[in-house]
């Protein structure tokens, strides 16, 4: 009984050897965004300002909202981009401005980092996350537990912190209104970029 008792326990070992084995050679896949989030980021922009930033992101409505709290600047700053391609940068009372720019993309896909180099693993923020990076334009950092966003930055270096993830908080509509002012432009700046 003694043996039977050791050489199960061996085999067991063994097994389960083998299986984390296995699973550590296949390289896991990022997590797709929820159709609908809420998410408070800290941005250290590439000229070493620092922003906060609530993001909107809506899927089903098409639209992508950042609300900026620009350091030491005082006034907000609304970046709402629409799965056509088009966005709006405003600010609203005591002076308003607006700046309607086309990317040519739309918002990205929930599963915009499908066929992401998965880099390994590394701890950001206190958090150990999954590394991935799609086409020189963005580092995504995961977290290996939770599976939530933790950080990601971009190739210009923007780097974005996430304080907090709500998942299935939407904005109200009216907060996405780019004021009149953004539609009595002649032109719109297009900008040209393959990422989506």
């Amino acid at each position: 009984m003694k043996l039977n008792l050791k050489f199960l326990c061996l085999t067991s070992l063994i097994l389960l050897l083998m299986s984390c084995t296995a699973s550590s050679t296949s390289n896991p896949t990022p997590t797709p965004w929820p159709e609908q989030f809420h998410a408070l980021l800290y941005m250290n922009l590439s000229d070493a300002r620092l922003q906060l930033s609530d993001l909107w992101y809506d899927w089903p409505r098409g639209r992508n909202v950042n609300i900026f709290t620009r350091q030491l600047i005082g006034d907000i700053l609304y970046d709402v981009e629409w799965d056509n391609g088009t966005s709006y940068y405003f600010t609203l009372e005591p002076n308003p401005t607006c700046r309607a720019m086309e990317f040519g993309v739309g918002i990205p896909r929930p599963d915009f980092l499908n066929d992401a180099n998965y880099l390994g693993t590394q701890v950001t923020d206190g958090f150990l996350c999954h590394v991935w990076e799609k086409v020189d334009f963005i580092w995504y950092y995961e977290d290996v537990i939770t599976k939530r966003p933790v950080r990601w930055d971009f190739y210009d270096g923007i780097s974005s912190h996430v304080i907090t993830y709500e998942v299935g908080a939407v904005l109200p509509d009216s907060v996405t209104q780019a004021p009149a002012l953004c539609f009595n432009q002649d032109d719109h700046k297009a900008i040209a970029t393959s990422f989506k």
